[in-house]
């Protein structure tokens, strides 16, 4: 029907198409359900609700048809949330910065009185190694590359900045379900750990109670900071950007003279870049990109590497308590803390060791393991990098071969241990020295 030489018909067709509801799939409604199951966490079961509320928004966000918040405009400049992830996660540096917060949070304290628990970070990166090999092995039907294995593995970390930062240098394609795995297996650790936990250890063990710490200096603190930039640096210099932020943040701490600057930094800058972070990685969740086999089996593996770091730092203390004196032995529960969920895990640790015993106080023995789960989960993300720094193409093990990977693995798994070995060998020179002209 026409008036004028209008036809209503035409009209009525282009108003609705101009609309969502003429687009609608039944890709979006599942991904609207994922959505509120991550923002269901947040708000009512309040796992870390700081990331996954945001996340789980910017999921919903994206996932209607003819929303225009990630790409291009017609004008070629980057849409909203495209422009939060090309100039913060894409050039890395919201990680960095949350680092810089991180840093300023974190006391260093425990690790310094307690050098030996800086192995167990290194333990506890059992896990990223093992589902590197386990993604190729298992998953062979996902088709994954080394580098793609590599970004999953590091999820067992349980460290979100890093996972992005090593996911968007190797992997930039799966960003979306490694950060939303990791933070989603950081958010249940109080569910995941105590099973774990029972399952490795017994309960005589479990009852341990361990010495009180000594006191740590000033000036301990302070170079502290110094020490382990200069080492990752020349060791790892991969992940520097991270680490170099992270250190910042506590010797600004423990100077004690940027009160203003540590402030802005845990504070209003931390909790900014959270709410770009939160928005950028659900932004990445568009239903084409994540309904597909690979993020189901980058979920199913994270739970898998998660549960094995978990392992691997608890094993790690049973294996350091043969050779230690009855009194310097620890309590294998501070190992799960070597997962790097700060300071979650330690408080799993806490709440667990009471449990079997009301006389343990294992919180600040944790934060040891914890710290030390940080740089540890970093130092292996850097291994990555550099195992990875010259392929400019996605790698498959058929090309390389098994060889190539299993004696690369072993060398870069080694090398972890020899950063933290050396980083604790320089701790106990470093505060023998200044243990002589420091007070406490």
């Amino acid at each position: 029907m026409t008036s004028a030489g209008l036809d209503y018909s035409e009209f009525l067709r282009n108003i609705i198409d101009q609309t969502g509801i003429a687009h609608m799939s039944w890709q979006y409604p599942i991904m609207w359900a994922i959505a509120f199951f991550f923002i269901y966490l947040a708000v009512v079961k309040k796992y870390e609700p700081l990331l996954l509320l945001p996340i789980g928004f910017g999921i919903f966000l994206v996932n209607f048809p003819l929303v225009q918040l990630m790409g291009q405009s017609e004008q070629g400049f980057p849409n909203l949330f495209q422009f939060f992830y090309k100039y913060g996660i894409e050039w890395e540096i919201i990680p960095c910065v949350i680092f810089l917060g991180l840093g300023v949070l974190t006391d260093f304290g425990p690790l310094i009185a307690s050098p030996k628990t800086m192995i167990v970070g290194a333990g506890a990166q059992l896990g990223v190694f093992v589902t590197f090999t386990g993604t190729i092995l298992i998953f062979g039907i996902a088709n994954f590359s080394l580098q793609e294995a590599a970004s999953v593995g590091i999820i067992g970390g349980a460290d979100g900045p890093t996972t992005i930062f090593l996911t968007q240098a190797l992997a930039p394609h799966l960003l979306g379900p490694n950060a939303l795995a990791a933070y989603s297996y950081m958010a249940m650790v109080p569910l995941i750990q105590p099973l774990i936990m029972r399952l490795v250890t017994t309960r005589k063990e479990r009852t341990r109670i361990m010495k009180q710490l000594r006191p740590v200096s000033r000036v301990e603190k302070l170079v502290f900071p110094i020490i382990a930039t200069m080492l990752i640096a020349l060791l790892v210099p991969q992940v520097i950007p991270l680490m170099g932020m992270f250190m910042l943040g506590n010797f600004m701490r423990e100077s004690g003279v940027v009160a203003r600057l540590s402030d802005t930094a845990q504070g209003a800058l931390m909790n900014t870049v959270t709410i770009l972070l939160g928005l950028s990685v659900g932004a990445t969740m568009q239903a084409e990109k994540f309904l597909s086999l690979k993020p189901v089996a980058i979920f199913t593996l994270g739970l898998f590497d998660f549960a094995l770091c978990t392992m691997g730092g608890i094993l790690t203390i049973k294996l350091m308590n043969l050779f230690l004196k009855e009194k310097d032995k620890m309590n294998p529960l501070i190992g799960a803390a070597g997962v790097s969920a700060v300071p979650m895990a330690s408080r799993v640790a806490q709440v667990q060791g009471q449990k079997y015993n009301p006389k343990n106080f294992l919180l600040m023995h944790a934060m040891g393991p914890s710290v030390s789960g940080v740089i540890g989960t970093a130092s292996a993300a850097g291994m990555f990098i550099a195992m990875f720094a010259s392929v400019h193409a996605p790698l498959y093990v058929k090309d390389a071969g098994w060889g190539y990977v299993f004696m690369t693995l072993g060398i870069r798994f080694v090398g972890v241990f020899i950063v933290l070995g050396l980083l604790q060998v320089l701790m106990q020179l470093s505060c023998k020295i200044v243990s002589k002209f420091a007070k406490p």
